[in-house]
C-alpha cells in the first residue's frame, strides 16, 4: 500500500510518499531523495522497502519541485537549507514512530547522492534514527556540520562509488573516524569500477546491477540487525 501524506515539520507542511507492507507494520525507514526531487526512482525505492517488510517514508524536501535537468537539480540542491532539511528528516522519523506502523521508537534512514549526505546527517538530528545507509553521499553545503557526538551507539553504512573517491573520499573517511571517536559505528564499502548513482536503474549510463544488488542486500541486513524486534 502506498499513498501521499502530509507531515508537520519545523520547515512547514511537508508532503511525503508512504509505502507500507501488506502486514501494515514493520521497521521504519526514512528515504531521502537525490537532487532531482521526489522522482519515480525514489518512490520505487520506498516501494521496494515495503515489499521487503519495511515501512518507508520519503519526504519531498523540494515540496513538489522536481527536474530532469542537471543544472536545475544543482540549483535546487544548493538552495536547500541543511537546517530545514534536518527538520524535515526529524519530522519524518517522528511521523513513522507516532503513526504506530513501526514496532519501536527506532527507525533507519536511506539516502542517495544529496540524500546520501543528508542520510549521514540523519542520526544526528533525531533521537529516533538509529542507523543509516548513505549511497554515494554528496555534502556540498557550507552549513553542513553534523554533530557527530550524537552518533554514540548508532551506525552508518556508506556505499562509496569508485569514481567519487577523488572528490568525497577524504571527507567520508574523516567523517567515519569522527563517528567512531564518538562511540558510533561507521562502515565504508567501496564498489570498484562504479560511477556516481550506480544504484539508479533509471540511469542506464551509470547503473551497475551487481553493485546495486550488493549495496541493497548490505543495507537491508543492517536494518534488520538494528531495527527488527523484539524490543
Amino acid at each position: 500500500m502506498s499513498k501521499t501524506v502530509t507531515i508537520t515539520s519545523g520547515a512547514g507542511e511537508l508532503p511525503a510518499y508512504l509505502a507500507v507492507p501488506d502486514s501494515g507494520r514493520g521497521p521504519g525507514i526514512v528515504v531521502i531523495q537525490e537532487w532531482w526531487g521526489l522522482v519515480p526512482h525514489i518512490r520505487d525505492v520506498a516501494d521496494r522497502l515495503a515489499e521487503a517488510g519495511f515501512v518507508a517514508l520519503a519526504p519531498d524536501l523540494f515540496r513538489g519541485v522536481a527536474t530532469t535537468e542537471p543544472d536545475e537539480a544543482a540549483k535546487l540542491m544548493m538552495g536547500l537549507s541543511v537546517g530545514e532539511a534536518a527538520s524535515d528528516i526529524a519530522a519524518s522519523a517522528d511521523y513513522l514512530v507516532r503513526t504506530g506502523h513501526v514496532p519501536s521508537d527506532r527507525v533507519g534512514a536511506m539516502g542517495f547522492c544529496m540524500g546520501g549526505g543528508l542520510a549521514l546527517l540523519a542520526p544526528t538530528v533525531s533521537p529516533h534514527i538509529d542507523c543509516t545507509a548513505a549511497f554515494y553521499p554528496a555534502m556540498p553545503w557550507p552549513d553542513y556540520h553534523p554533530a557527530w557526538a550524537h552518533y554514540s551507539g548508532r551506525e552508518a553504512l556508506v556505499h562509496q562509488c569508485e569514481s567519487d573517491i577523488p572528490s568525497t573520499g577524504a571527507d567520508i573517511a574523516r567523517y567515519a573516524e569522527q563517528i567512531a571517536e564518538h562511540g558510533g559505528i561507521a562502515i565504508v564499502e567501496t564498489y570498484p569500477g562504479t560511477h556516481h548513482a550506480f544504484f539508479n536503474d533509471d540511469r542506464p549510463e551509470v547503473y551497475d546491477a551487481k553493485a546495486a544488488a550488493l549495496a541493497w542486500d548490505r543495507s537491508l541486513a543492517m536494518f534488520h540487525r538494528r531495527l527488527d524486534g523484539p524490543f
